[in-house]
């Protein structure tokens, strides 16, 4: 598999941006959306109707008898079409949903319009039952033929269903008045409410509505074929009239949603669920004892056996180099690693121990001059008393307050470095993203779904890639190849976001090492969207971001200030970090929870819009709130369909213009 270079990306980039930047053809790509292929489906029916019920012209002269043989037989053909539309293309599934129109709850505008839409879905539902009843009666029944006028003066006079003047409200207010932009601004805050990308609840809305316009639409020109089968009139006139005016409408939305939808944010994360539900493996996990707060005698801390110096001198990668008369050094876990930052809190201090069992060393350290380390509370162990001392009166042989780096069996520090793709060759891509933790190593991993034509996702296929579970142990596993080990020295990670350009989707994710740095790279594979195939998924491109402290653009620290433990909180996390930092894992507020936890944490919720949709981009981003340590979390980047948003006429080939012909 190959990786591309950060340069040859830029030029990608470039090219693509150039491109975008000149009139809407130039960002136009192959292959249209759901919505808009279903109109063109539409227009070609349409056309073979009125080929049909123009039929009827060619027997004026003929007599009454053959005249009714006649419109009996347009009639069957044209219910055929028009309930092979009404169920097939469009489907009962495609009714009124309040939660399509969510987003639009707040405006008064949007508040005076929606009762029309909502008559003009049950006008259609109606009328799909309608032409159900149409086969259970003679061809030529009178009563059959007095519900066809009244269907029609329904959907063309009634002022209690005014079909035409709903499609003309809803051009007013959604383009004129430019709702689909007060949309794309609201549409900022749904994440959280909604579940979809801020682009993917603008593709919602503007779906929702133009199914609604294409059934008012629909109706209107079912019904004038009814009066001309009827011989009621020609309406041949009106019929080209309001076609033309259908399509300048569908025009000019589609011209102003691929502007709008240029602006909207593609990305999704997930937010914090509420404060008393968080549980560790399925909200967060952690990393473990990665650096510690650990109290430790200045005498244990050389090989001279001396207190000459004072706790700031021992400050980077000092050991534990004996236990002085088995002092407290005896009676508490051993750091076997380094030490680094001692600092000198008060010569003496009652510590209270964690129970053996938890990651934690202490629960909290109360010093004699009255500061306490951590949250003080009833001590199940009970409290240990600790004194510094003199020696020889010259020497203060005190107890200092250090940082511990032991990547002993309590330390989960473990990274993994194996990509998790999707499978390609079944023409499989990633639809979300999560940590998960196995075996004390932190995986990030994919779900994957099969890709179907236009951007949908069989959601029968859908199943999250699990890695094997292999252990730090296990033969033939080699760390900074199958996974990374977190030290002070090495416990950056960047924050990035990989965003590809269509038609290119994201099929795997997985970390590489970029100095010290854990970086994240993306799989790229491009689709042809019309269809829905991977083309030439065998070729496929890993890309990331190699930039660096060193680099021109240089690569900056988020810094974490006294952070303490994540999931206290009392609000919930927000997105703090931009692109192009890096953040260090540290131990969490020495004054706080004396430094005893590993932030920040990581979020596992999956990372799944909830409508399933191939990412056009993947990233890393922290979350929190000032003086809490926060969440590593991933966030996903939908396709973006604003391309696609088209009609397909250029698009259509002969093979499908004929199948839409015959039905």
């Amino acid at each position: 598999m190959e990786r591309l270079s950060s340069k040859v990306i830029l030029v990608v980039v470039a090219v693509i941006a150039l491109l975008g930047s000149g009139s809407d053809a130039a960002r136009k790509l192959k292959g249209s959306t759901d919505v808009d292929a279903l109109r063109h489906r539409y227009f070609e029916l349409e056309n073979r109707a009125w080929t049909i019920v123009n039929q009827i012209d060619k027997v004026d002269n003929q007599k009454e008898d053959d005249r009714r043989v006649q419109r009996n037989i347009i009639l069957k053909e044209l219910i055929d079409i028009y309930s092979g539309f009404a169920n097939d293309d469009i489907g009962p599934e495609n009714s009124y949903d309040e939660d399509d129109y969510y987003i639009l709850k707040r405006f008064y505008e949007w508040q005076l319009l929606e009762q029309d839409l909502i008559n003009v879905h049950k006008l259609f539902d109606a009328i799909r039952q309608f032409m159900a009843n149409r086969n259970q009666l003679p061809a030529d029944d009178a009563d059959f033929e007095l519900a066809s006028m009244d269907i029609t003066d329904t959907v063309l006079s009634d002022p209690q269903f005014p079909v035409n003047s709903t499609l003309d409200e809803i051009d007013r207010i959604m383009i004129r008045q430019g709702m689909y932009y007060k949309a794309q601004l609201e549409a900022k805050s749904t994440i959280c409410s909604f579940g979809l990308s801020a682009q993917q609840v603008l593709y919602q809305l503007y779906n929702a509505i133009s199914i609604t316009e294409l059934k008012g639409y629909s109706m209107m020109q079912f019904s004038w074929m009814l009066l001309k089968t009827y011989g009621k009139g020609n309406f041949t006139t009106e019929a080209k009239l309001m076609r033309r005016r259908f399509e300048d409408r569908t025009n000019r939305t589609q011209s102003l949603l691929q502007r709008v939808m240029t602006q909207a944010s593609r990305e999704y994360w997930r937010c914090d669920p509420d404060h008393s539900k968080h549980k560790e493996g399925e909200t967060y996990v952690q990393l473990t004892r990665l650096l510690q707060g650990y109290v430790e005698n200045e005498v244990d801390m050389n090989t001279d056996n001396t207190c000459k110096e004072n706790c700031a001198y021992y400050n980077w990668g000092v050991r534990q180099e004996q236990c002085y008369k088995d002092l407290y050094c005896s009676k508490q876990p051993k750091c076997a690693g380094k030490m680094y930052s001692c600092e000198y809190v008060d010569s003496d201090m009652w510590i209270c121990p964690a129970a053996s069992s938890s990651n934690r060393r202490y629960e909290f350290i109360e010093y004699e001059n009255g500061m306490v380390m951590g949250q003080k509370k009833h001590c199940t162990r009970g409290t240990t008393k600790v004194d510094s001392w003199w020696r020889w009166l010259f020497w203060h042989c005190s107890y200092c307050f250090c940082l511990c780096d032991d990547s002993g069996p309590k330390s989960d520090r473990y990274i993994n470095m194996r990509e998790s793709v999707s499978d390609v060759m079944n023409n499989k891509v990633v639809t979300g993203l999560r940590f998960i933790k196995k075996n004390r190593i932190i995986f990030l991993i994919v779900q994957e779904g099969q890709l179907l034509p236009r951007g949908q996702i069989d959601n029968t296929t859908l199943q999250w890639v699990e890695p094997e579970a292999y252990n730090i142990l296990s033969p033939y596993i080699r760390a900074k190849v199958d996974y990374n080990v977190m030290n002070y020295e090495n416990r950056a990670m960047d924050l990035d976001d990989i965003i590809l350009q269509p038609p290119y989707v994201v099929t795997g994710v997985r970390f590489r090492m970029l100095g010290t740095h854990m970086n994240l790279e993306v799989r790229m594979t491009e689709m042809d969207f019309g269809s829905g195939k991977l083309i030439d998924p065998d070729k496929s491109i890993w890309v990331g971001s190699d930039k660096t402290e060193h680099s021109e653009d240089k690569r900056t620290e988020m810094k974490l200030d006294k952070p303490h433990i994540p999931i206290l909180s009392p609000t919930k996390s927000v997105p703090d970090s931009e692109p192009n930092q890096f953040i260090k894992f540290r131990e969490s507020d020495r004054g706080m929870d004396a430094a005893q936890t590993t932030v920040p944490f990581f979020d596992a919720q999956p990372v799944v819009p909830s409508k399933q949709t191939p990412l056009g981009g993947a990233g890393l981003f922290h979350k929190g709130r000032p003086k809490f340590g926060g969440f590593m979390a991933p966030r996903v980047f939908t396709y973006d369909v604003g391309p696609h948003v088209q009609q397909p006429l250029d698009q259509v080939t002969d093979e499908e213009r004929r199948r839409y012909l015959e039905g």
